[in-house]
């Protein structure tokens, strides 16, 4: 299942005039008439790969140096220590799970379900939870910036079909404006930590970070072309014609209006007690 967090790794993120008013609209415009049970939950999860998506995040915990101006490494060898801790995928598939419980309703769960679980929604799967595992998203990202290149060369219809899946995927347009919202909330936790002094606060911030959005946004699509293009270079046009009906789907936008929500909940959450533990790491040292 393609996701609408990361530029690479941070911005497919990287998020709204407030997150948790974000997560608060899309989960309230969710709400159901019968929510789907935990079990029937667990099970969606596997079937679409949305469980490996909540893996990946724990990838994107480098760009947490790099917004204070370091490097991962320069925190010595604690620091894949300290994010396993944060990032813990068993954590953060609960937090999901507990989010969903109370918002992803049966008829929702059984459309993606019914297109995930046959022949081409279970191959796409398998080729969205590859794309995701793969750390080196530096290289992920310029393969698929080669692919988009001699697409485009060639006239090829997918680069259409790239961006509708695209547009499907954030129909909502919520991707920058999450992005924007969990620096934002990683960096006002962080300098609440002592770990970075600022000298602006959140409202000040945020209004920096809209006058990036023109660049953001170009950036947010690029990268989600050369994913898509990387991702699924080997499906057909007629499968990808397929993926993107099913995308475009009022139900499948629904779904995935809920999980991006959820998604970039976890992600802020994360980035907060992760600003927290840093506290303890100082550039250069190990604990």
């Amino acid at each position: 299942m393609t996701r609408s967090f990361m530029p690479h790794r941070w911005p497919r993120l990287l998020a709204a005039p407030l997150l948790m008013a974000l997560i608060v609209v899309n989960l309230a415009a969710a709400s159901p008439v019968r929510a789907a049970n935990r079990d029937r939950i667990e099970a969606f999860l596997n079937v679409t790969g949305f469980d490996v998506a909540l893996d990946s995040i724990r990838f994107s915990a480098s760009a947490a140096p790099e917004m204070l101006g370091v490097q991962a490494r320069d925190f010595g060898s604690e620091w894949k220590r300290l994010t396993d801790k944060v990032f813990d995928t068993a954590q953060m598939h609960s937090m999901a799970l507990d989010m969903l419980e109370q918002t992803l309703s049966d008829e929702n769960l059984n459309f993606a379900v019914e297109f995930y679980a046959g022949d081409l929604g279970q191959r796409l799967v398998e080729a969205e939870n590859a794309s995701h595992m793969i750390e080196d998203d530096d290289a992920k990202k310029g393969e698929g910036e080669q692919i988009v290149a001699d697409l485009v060369e060639q006239g090829s219809p997918r680069i259409e079909l790239f961006k509708r899946m695209n547009r499907a995927i954030d129909s909502d347009g919520s991707s920058l404006k999450a992005i924007e919202e969990i620096q934002v909330r990683f960096l006002m936790a962080a300098s609440a930590a002592g770990v970075v002094d600022l000298t602006m606060d959140a409202d000040e911030l945020r209004a920096a970070l809209k006058a990036r959005e023109p660049e953001m946004r170009i950036a947010l699509q690029k990268s989600a072309l050369a994913g898509s293009a990387f991702t699924y270079q080997r499906f057909s046009d007629d499968d990808l014609g397929l993926y993107t009906e099913a995308l475009e789907a009022p139900e499948m936008r629904q779904v995935y209006e809920l999980l991006n929500a959820v998604q970039y909940e976890i992600m802020a959450n994360r980035f907060e007690a992760l600003a927290a533990e840093m506290a303890e790491l100082r550039p250069g040292q190990d604990i």
